[in-house]
């Protein structure tokens, strides 16, 4: 089985991208053949500066192999060392209809949310799907915000196999629902675009503070509490075992003088524990950036072999050979 997953070097990756993507990617990779992109050229949906985009990828490269990646298992490599993808998302293109990308949640809120509308935003889904179909991809670990996406390529897929007969696989998604959308600070799901992060790596110091500014209710210490409609709760869960939920879920019932500076301090200390063996590969990985980008370039080169196996038979199956 041949599973693909990807992600934006967008930022630094955060507990959402580790619990949502990064952690159901390391226990795949157990299972068949993965490969990991880091999407580079997604990432030219929001023109970021070149130095800063180059330093990105980088970085999303040592915390996936900081968090667990094994590369005897996973091949990690950059989106761009594929430029079949782009290649073959044109050839796509004629194939999406407007209105099923006008549909698309993603580029709706995206545009909400402030973001300047261009063409790179409104047809990420076929770059997308070009990204899942290039490499005859079986399963696709996505968040639930990315599900709709998952469809789309799955209709594109389908598509084009009824047109030009059977060419590409067709992908099935998997979705955790326990950890599929995991909450911001401000209580929507936790995004780089929305500012409302818990990153995984960087100084206590400025970590701690990012937990602290969780929203809450107004509701002082000697209140009772509703834990199960509480931000701080909900990323507790993701760290704690049932014991812990539960010891913490009676103080928000029960115990005066517990205000939700305390509940905050609580899930910093157990989100602090939780990540430091990661830390320490990470600070590791950064004395040996030689190591990495070498192991960039050379998984690059075999995805890039891997992608024109299929533009070959595309080619030829479309009439450009």
């Amino acid at each position: 089985m041949r599973i693909l997953s990807g992600i934006q070097p967008s930022g630094i990756p955060h507990i959402g991208n580790y619990f949502g993507m990064m952690k159901p990617a390391l226990e795949l990779q157990e299972q068949g053949e993965t490969l990991l992109f880091i999407a580079d050229y997604h990432a030219l949906t929001t023109s970021p500066d070149p130095k800063i985009l180059r330093e990105r990828v980088l970085q999303v490269a040592l915390d996936f192999l900081a968090c667990g990646i094994d590369p005897k298992k996973t091949l990690l490599f950059k989106q761009s060392s594929v430029p079949q993808v782009t290649e073959l998302t044109w050839i796509l293109n004629p194939l999406v209809p407007t209105g099923l990308l006008e549909r698309c949640h993603s580029y709706k809120d995206k545009v909400a949310k402030g973001f300047i509308p261009n063409n790179g935003l409104f047809s990420y889904p076929v770059l997308m799907a070009a990204d899942i179909l290039i490499y005859q991809s079986e399963l696709v670990p996505v968040g639930r915000d990315q599900k709709q996406h998952l469809e789309v390529t799955r209709d594109i897929a389908q598509k084009f196999n009824n047109l030009y007969g059977e060419s590409f696989v067709m992908p099935k998604s998997q979705i955790k629902d326990t950890v599929a959308v995991v909450p911001g600070i401000d209580g929507q799901k936790m995004s780089k675009s929305y500012d409302n992060t818990i990153e995984i790596f960087g100084g206590k110091k400025a970590l701690r503070k990012q937990v602290m500014k969780i929203v809450t209710d107004s509701k002082g210490l000697d209140d009772p509490k509703n834990p199960d409609a509480c931000n701080i709760m909900k990323l507790y869960a993701l760290f704690a075992n049932n014991e812990q939920k539960d010891t913490l879920a009676d103080k928000y019932r029960n115990l005066k003088g517990f205000g939700y500076g305390h509940a905050k301090q609580e899930l910093f200390e157990l989100y602090w524990d939780f990540f430091a063996e990661f830390r320490e590969k990470r600070s590791e990985l950064e004395n040996n950036i030689d190591y990495v980008e070498k192991l960039l370039e050379e998984n690059g080169a075999k995805a890039f072999q891997i992608a024109e196996k299929t533009m070959v038979k595309v080619r030829k199956t479309v009439g450009l050979r």
